[in-house]
Formats: structure tokens, sequence, C-alpha cells
């Protein structure tokens, strides 16, 4: 228990640090970080600059900064997106069951069947390469796994007595959805959620990366990965630190995401 404690809080300082530098970037960075300064191009890090500069002099610090905006925006907005629809489906295809269930979980397990990343390839080659369109695609891209969680659950939820007991009290489908299934759906959905976070930062680095992100000049971790690349060798600290940074990310929303689970599980809290 104390372990799983500990590995919460180290996650969630983690991910409190990551909103931090995501805020101040937004009010102020050590330097432009769209400033041009070919003097001081691929400078080491150094007490003038303390990540070092990258191809164009342009401060790695204050691009990291910025950075980390487009991450937890895109994160916060795909996860918000996918916990959106994919529990009213979910919410609608446990609570009809019959032929409706039928056709939305036949329509969701085929959107499941393509791997999420190459599912978000396809949406953005139709939509375009900017921050909308990787919401979107991405949002796509995890909704059916919300989905599904959310159906499952439901589907345990309403032959409780509870919520026979609510429609003999001549309460509506809505209310008795709102007010004792959809609460009761809460803990998965967070725990999913939470990893989703993970999920949807990890796919926009690697789009980013692969030139289907965020255009350039604006910074992202997975395009400063890419223009990096062909100067790794000169300039290591270009891929080091945009990866450092997504690393830790992930490695913060993991703990966190599984000190949520051990909390909200009950069958966890049962092994402690």
């Amino acid at each position: 228990m104390k372990k799983l404690t500990f590995n919460g809080v180290i996650g969630g300082t983690i991910i409190t640090l990551l909103f931090i530098v995501a805020a101040i970037g937004m009010f102020w960075t050590p330097f432009d970080p769209m400033k041009l300064s070919f003097s001081a191009r691929l400078a080491a890090p150094s007490g003038a600059h303390l990540l070092g500069t990258d191809e164009f002099g342009r401060d790695v610090l204050s691009r990291l900064m910025v950075g980390a905006q487009a991450s937890v925006w895109i994160g916060f907005a795909t996860v918000c997106f996918a916990v959106f629809f994919g529990t009213l489906i979910g919410l609608i295809s446990g609570y009809a069951r019959g032929w409706a269930d039928g056709i939305i979980m036949a329509f969701n397990n085929a959107l499941l069947a393509f791997p999420g990343i190459l599912l978000a390839l396809g949406l953005l080659a139709v939509f375009g390469a900017n921050q909308y369109g990787i919401i979107f695609a991405l949002g796509i891209a995890y909704t059916p796994s919300m989905a599904r969680i959310v159906r499952g659950a439901v589907l345990s939820l309403r032959e409780r007595e509870f919520i026979e007991a609510s429609k003999v009290m001549g309460n509506s489908e809505i209310y008795t959805i709102l007010r004792h299934i959809l609460p009761n759906c809460l803990a998965p959905i967070t725990v999913l959620a939470t990893s989703m976070f993970g999920w949807a930062i990890l796919s926009e680095s690697a789009l980013s990366f692969l030139g289907l992100g965020v255009p350039p000049p604006a910074p992202t971790w997975g395009n400063m990965l890419a223009a990096g690349r062909p100067f790794i060798e000169q300039a290591a600290w270009l891929g080091f630190f945009p990866g450092l940074c997504i690393a830790l990310t992930l490695l913060g929303i993991n703990l966190l995401g599984d000190a949520l689970r051990d909390k909200l599980d009950p069958r966890m809290r049962g092994l402690k």
C-alpha cells in the first residue's frame, strides 16, 4: 500500500510540474522560442542557454516549454473528446441492449480492429495536420476503447437491485442512467482517461515526428525530435531533452494511473 501511495505521489508530482511548466510557457520563456540566431547555432548547454540551442540557434529550453503546451492541450482535449463520446455510446449501448447494442458494438469493434495510430494517420490524411485535426483523429481512435469499458460497466450495473428499485419508483430511464449508473462508472472512466492522456501525448509526439503533427515552426516535443535527428552526433541534446520530457511525462502518467486503479478498483482494494 505504501509503495502504491508513493508511486501515486511521484506520478502526481511529475504531472503537476508538467502543467506548471506549460502554464508558465504561455506567459514567459527564457528566450523567444521562434527567434533565429545563427551565431548561436548548435550551441551546447551552458549558462547562456541551459539546454543548448538547435540548428537555427533557437533556445531548446524555451521551445520545450512551449512544446509542453501543445502536449498538454492536445492530450487533454483528446481525452475529453474520447471520454464524452465514449461514455455516451457506452451508456446507450449497455442500457439499451438488443439490436441497438448489436449495431453500435459492431461499428465500435470495427474501429477497435484498427491500431489507434494507424486510424489517426488515415484521418489526418483527410483533415490535415494541425492541432484540431490531431485532436479529432486521436479522439476518434480512442473513443471505442472508452465505449467498450463503459458498456461493460453498465451491463453489470443495470441488473443490480438499486437499478430495479429506481425503475419501480417510477424514475425515468434518463434519470436512472444519470443518477445511478453513470456515477458508478466513474472509477473505470477515471483510470482509463488517465492512461489515455499518456497515449495521446505519445501519439501526438509520434505523429509530429513523422511530420503529420503540429506543423513547424511551432514547437512540439515530437517535431523537435525529428528536427534534431540529422544533428544527433554533433548535438546530442537536441534528441535527448525532448525524449526525456516525453519519457518523464509517460512515467508520471503511468505511476498516477496505477495508483488510481489501485485506489478505485474494489478488486485491488481486496488484495491490500
